[in-house]
């Protein structure tokens, strides 16, 4: 009996961190107060940390959060489209940023988070060729990204501005005579930007509807139950 006992004690090093993970997606999910609360100091620490070649795919799954006290507490006071700026751009990078726009619908998406999401966008596409070299982006991922400009705001809107940059750099690829996939993503971004613009189409036209939808009854943030401040020496790092 003692020996089956302490058998039933034994736990592989897999399982204990099967065991960790399990509860991390449980506290990132953010569904209670207290899973807000401890992602918010988790978040917190990521920032006194700060983010670095060996690390950047933790901060990433932080930014999946849809809870805008653990973003705040993951930026700390920089501006979020440099957040990324010290990680030079990749496949995984852009993939997942793209992945994220997916899985938001228009309109649920925080402001600071599509903040960062274009920021890297800016970087990876600045030289639009290169770029495309880094993570070859697809319709869809046009689509992912055309969705979340506002059309009752103008151009001169921050993000807007910032997606339709970025959609007109996708738009040079056009003409590069490379492959068929580069000019339809040329073409579809340069279609999604021209819509905007012009007062007479809509991005319907060009986006399919169900993209286009605002879910009416969004879940709403949960809040802690304070507000869970950065320590001096967190301060200190930024």
């Amino acid at each position: 009996m003692k020996e089956l006992f302490e058998k039933k004690q034994d736990w592989t090093d897999e399982e204990v961190f099967n065991i960790e993970y399990s509860m991390l997606k449980g506290i990132m999910g953010t569904r209670t107060i207290e899973a807000v609360e401890a992602a918010i100091t988790y978040a917190s620490y990521l920032n006194f940390t700060g983010i670095t070649n060996g690390n950047y795919p933790v901060f990433l799954k932080v930014l999946t959060t849809r809870n805008h006290h653990v973003i705040d507490a993951l930026l700390g006071t920089r501006d979020p489209f440099l957040f990324m700026s010290s990680i030079q751009p990749n496949y995984f990078i852009a993939a997942t940023c793209f992945s994220i726009l997916a899985k938001y619908r228009k309109g649920e998406i925080y402001p600071k988070t599509l903040g960062i999401i274009l920021g890297v966008f800016q970087a990876t596409y600045n030289s639009p060729l290169d770029g495309y070299r880094i993570y070859p982006a697809t319709v869809a991922d046009v689509n992912s990204l055309g969705k979340h400009l506002n059309e009752d705001k103008g151009q001169d809107d921050l993000l807007n501005r910032s997606i339709l940059d970025i959609l007109d750099k996708l738009s040079s690829l056009e003409g590069q005579n490379i492959d068929e996939d580069m000019e339809d993503l040329a073409v579809h971004a340069h279609n999604i930007r021209n819509n905007f613009f012009d007062s007479t189409k809509r991005l319907v036209d060009v986006i399919p509807e169900v993209l286009l939808r605002i879910e009416p009854n969004m879940d709403k943030d949960v809040l802690p139950r304070k507000r869970v401040p950065l320590t001096e020496a967190e301060g200190a790092k930024q």
